[in-house]
């Protein structure tokens, strides 16, 4: 394992998504002793970055991970989420109030068995309360204890900059990966500007970057990429003849799509910490031996401009509660991650 720097937080240089241990993807229901699993043999190869949020279950991702690290949680470093759920009776989800954050905080200290929480995310942005309120309490919370450091997800410039000149912010969660480039937008370079870390969510696209997805049919009914317009019918087996691209540079040095999908990742940043997440055991132990493939300057450059897949990576509905150009945030279509 190697480990990276989110600004002064140590993590390994790639962490475990737990989301779809308890939510929206298939085999989220399968049983809690399998989870439990793969999560500590995570541990046994090195990763100490463990990402969860309270949306995720709801409340059930939190839980299982308080249930897997009890004996274990100083060797890894914790993060969770908050806002997307009320607690003190708003309409709507985005909620970041200080009210609502205080009550969010003491409910994953309790779900995940701990006195704090490593590293406190911001879920969306919240319009209606200036990100300085919002960094000024989780600020306070830092005092008290009961976080470690400030984390934004899905925000846009001008908001981590504001943030940043309240508080030091640790690192920013996004979607990126190497057919989701959101934060090519002059995000990236902002985060470089004010030595913040970065940590790609979703950088095996939600699994289609694997080449283990070949059709709908093998997703439960209820799975939440069905609704993804990348999965439509169709769209689907067109973003498969995309995939050879990767699968053509995977072939030269030997490795998996997925592998070389979160190598091109960390050949990327240095503070950077991808969080591909799975359910089984083989597929995390392969996952981590991206850190054991070497990718030349000339396929990194292939891969930087491969063929962007078909159709968005949210819909757009989902995609409105982005933290981008001060959009509009609307509250339905709450997204997974």
């Amino acid at each position: 394992m190697r480990y990276v720097n989110l600004r002064d937080l140590t993590v390994s240089a790639l962490g475990l998504g737990c989301m779809g241990m308890s939510h929206l993807y298939t085999g989220h229901t399968q049983n809690e002793s399998e989870s439990v699993r793969v999560i500590h043999r995570a541990i046994e190869l090195g990763v100490t970055h463990f990402d969860s949020a309270e949306l995720y279950g709801p409340f059930k991702n939190e839980v299982l991970l308080g249930k897997a690290l009890k004996g274990r949680r100083d060797k890894v470093v914790l993060t969770s989420k908050f806002g997307l759920i009320s607690h003190v009776g708003r309409p709507g989800p985005l909620d970041s109030s200080a009210a609502n954050i205080r009550n969010a905080v003491e409910g994953s200290l309790s779900r995940l068995d701990t006195d704090y929480i490593d590293l406190y995310y911001q879920h969306r942005v919240d319009k209606n309360v200036p990100i300085e309120e919002v960094i000024g309490t989780l600020s306070e919370l830092i005092i008290e204890g009961k976080i470690r450091h400030i984390g934004l997800s899905e925000a846009g410039q001008d908001t981590i900059r504001r943030a940043n000149a309240v508080h030091p912010i640790t690192a920013l969660q996004s979607e990126y990966s190497l057919w989701t480039r959101d934060g090519d937008d002059g995000t990236l370079d902002v985060l470089r500007e004010l030595g913040i870390g970065f940590v790609p969510y979703s950088p095996l696209a939600r699994g289609l970057l694997t080449g283990t997805i070949r059709s709908r049919g093998q997703l439960d009914a209820s799975d939440w990429r069905l609704t993804n317009p990348r999965f439509e019918d169709g769209v689907l087996e067109r973003n498969l003849q995309v995939l050879r691209e990767v699968e053509a540079i995977a072939d030269e040095v030997n490795a998996t799509p997925s592998q070389v999908a979160l190598a091109w990742l960390m050949a990327k940043g240095e503070d950077w910490s991808p969080i591909p997440g799975t359910i089984r055991i083989s597929h995390l132990e392969e996952d981590l031996q991206a850190l054991d493939v070497k990718l030349s300057a000339e396929q990194v450059s292939a891969l930087d401009k491969v063929t962007q897949p078909e159709g968005e990576h949210h819909t757009e509905a989902q995609m409105q509660l982005f933290d981008r150009n001060n959009s509009t945030m609307t509250t339905s279509g709450i997204l997974g991650r």
